[in-house]
C-alpha cells in the first residue's frame, strides 16, 4: 500500500522552474509583498493542519497500515502537497528579495560617491551607522512609546522604522513574532537595534543603531513599553 502519510505533488513541470521565471524582475516592493502573501498562506494552511491535530510528519495510517477514519486523510495530503509547493516558492522569493535589496544598496552607494564632500561629511555625521551597514527595508514602525519605558531609555520615537531587531529582519520576522521571541529572550539584555528615523528638513533617512533592554520592573505593562504595527 503507498505511504499515505508523505505529501504528493502532481507529475509534469516542477513549480520551482515556473517560479524562477515568475519572481526575477520583480521590483522589491511586489517582492515584499509576494513574501507577505506567502507567509499568509502558509500560516493559513498550518492552521488547516492544527484543526486536525496533526503536522508535517504525523502518520495518516493506523498501527496496521490503513488509512486513519479519525481525520480527513485527503485534505490533508492535499495541504501537505500545497505547503511543500509554497515552501519552494518562498525560498526563491527569498533569494529574489536578497538580490533586490544587494542591487538598492549598490545604487544608493553609486549616489553617494557622486555627491559633493561636504554633503557627504554631513550625511555620515547624521548617520551613525558605518559605511559598509547593509541597507535592509524596514519591517516594523514605532506606533506608541511609554514614559520612562525600556523603550524611550533606548532612544526610541513613534514613527521610527525597524530594519533590525537583534537578529530578526525583514526576511524572518514572521509578522513579527520573531520579535516577540527576541523580547522573551532578552530580559535584562541588550538588543541592537537599527531603525530608519525622518527629520524635519532632511530629505533622508537617518539610520540610527539602539541599545534596548527589555525589563519588567520599569513601572508598565510589557517589557518594552512600546507598540510595534508591521509596515
Amino acid at each position: 500500500m503507498d505511504d499515505l502519510h508523505a505529501p504528493t505533488v502532481a507529475s509534469g513541470p516542477t513549480s520551482q522552474a515556473a517560479s524562477k521565471s515568475e519572481e526575477k524582475g520583480k521590483s522589491l516592493q511586489e517582492l515584499m509583498a509576494r513574501k507577505e502573501n506567502l507567509e499568509a498562506e502558509l500560516s493559513a494552511l498550518g492552521s488547516v493542519l492544527d484543526s486536525h491535530g496533526v503536522n508535517m510528519n504525523t502518520s495518516l495510517l493506523t498501527f496496521d497500515g490503513f488509512p486513519r477514519n479519525d481525520i480527513d486523510v485527503a485534505q490533508i495530503r492535499t495541504t501537505r502537497a500545497r505547503i511543500i509547493h509554497l515552501k519552494t516558492d518562498y525560498k526563491l522569493v527569498m533569494a529574489e528579495l536578497e538580490k533586490a535589496v544587494h542591487d538598492r544598496f549598490a545604487q544608493g552607494a553609486d549616489s553617494s560617491s557622486q555627491a559633493t564632500p561636504s554633503a557627504n561629511t554631513a550625511a555620515r555625521s547624521a548617520v551613525p551607522t558605518t559605511a559598509d551597514s547593509p541597507l535592509e527595508p524596514p519591517f516594523a514602525k514605532i506606533n506608541t512609546i511609554v514614559s520612562n519605558s525600556p523603550a524611550e531609555l533606548a532612544g526610541l520615537l513613534v514613527g521610527d522604522k525597524v530594519t533590525r531587531f537583534g537578529t530578526v529582519n525583514f526576511t524572518n520576522h514572521e509578522r513579527l513574532g520573531k520579535v516577540a521571541q527576541v523580547v522573551q529572550q532578552s530580559e535584562n539584555r541588550v538588543i541592537r537595534i537599527r531603525v530608519l528615523r525622518e527629520t524635519a528638513g532632511n530629505a533622508r533617512s537617518q539610520t540610527l543603531e539602539l541599545s534596548l533592554v527589555p525589563r519588567r520592573d520599569w513601572g508598565g505593562r510589557g517589557l518594552l513599553g512600546c507598540h510595534l504595527l508591521p509596515v
